[in-house]
């Protein structure tokens, strides 16, 4: 299953950040979805395989580039302070959310205050705005380290008075050659998907997507399609998110982790999101 993105020119880019109607800023309860007509990936999807020529921007059609060269933009944010629990065997800390050499980089180290007997640190960033059906694209590179992930995805759960819908790219660091796709839909999983992609994530940095539709959600891997899903999707606008994180009584899942080489670090260079429509 390989169907490669429609090519547009940064005319057109240009075009749609500045045009249409107005982005739902984020709040404790998401907006409502708007439906949208189905539309093919070839009539909505354009090729991005290298970061476009824009700076940062949240456009007024909901449209939305972040440029992490120039630093962190106004409309996202670090998590700071917290814990996920569970897997999770870091606290969040804004420290681990660090911009340099042209790129975002998050972090896996030892914690200096360790909370709730968590020994480790970890970086997450995450959007504070909700978005909704479109397209999902991210420049990145993982971490190569046994028991660790590196991801890009949407959620919303509980903390924003909401279901638990999320869709998800995972790099599991003791095999960085295979991507995991997933999702949830008020709080149910369990539809993981691995593809090898023939190289090693971690070499260079490449483009990985998703476009959520309200009946298909479909991933991409550098321009090309790679894997579908049609049945019981997520609805609920979602913030923006990535992290980078050690886990804990999940082995079996990401081999046991090996902390000989703190720090670790993911690398981001841009994030982008297009309406559907």
């Amino acid at each position: 299953m390989k169907k490669a993105y429609v090519t547009i020119t940064s005319t057109i880019i240009i075009a749609a950040l500045l045009g249409g109607c107005g982005q739902q800023p984020a709040q404790t309860t998401a907006a409502a979805v708007t439906t949208v007509a189905e539309t093919t990936a070839a009539e909505t999807t354009p090729e991005v395989t290298t970061a476009p020529e824009l700076a940062s921007v949240k456009a007024d059609d909901g449209s939305m580039y972040a440029d992490l060269s120039e630093g962190m933009p106004s409309f996202f944010e670090a998590s700071d302070g917290w814990t996920n629990g569970s897997m999770f065997n870091v606290t969040w800390r804004g420290t681990n959310v660090t911009f340099d050499d042209g790129k975002m980089q998050l972090v896996i180290d030892n914690d200096p205050k360790p909370k709730s007997k968590i020994p480790y640190s970890g970086g997450e960033f995450r959007s504070k705005d909700f978005y909704g059906y479109g397209l999902y694209e991210v420049s990145m590179k993982p971490i190569k380290n046994d028991g660790v992930v590196s991801s890009f995805f949407t959620y919303t759960g509980p903390s924003d008075n909401n279901p638990w819908d999320e869709i998800d790219i995972e790099f599991l660091g003791k095999d960085t050659t295979i991507v995991q796709f997933n999702y949830y839909t008020d709080g149910k999983g369990g539809h993981e998907y691995i593809y090898e992609l023939g190289f090693d994530a971690t070499e260079d940095f490449h483009t990985y997507a998703f476009e959520w539709l309200e009946d298909s959600i479909t991933w991409y891997v550098d321009g090309v399609e790679v894997h579908k899903a049609t049945k019981k999707l997520p609805s609920t606008p979602s913030k923006i998110m990535m992290n980078a994180w050690c886990g804990t009584g999940v082995d079996g899942w990401l081999n046991a982790f090996v902390d000989s080489d703190l720090p670790l670090t993911a690398e981001y260079q841009w994030v982008r999101f297009t309406p559907a429509g």
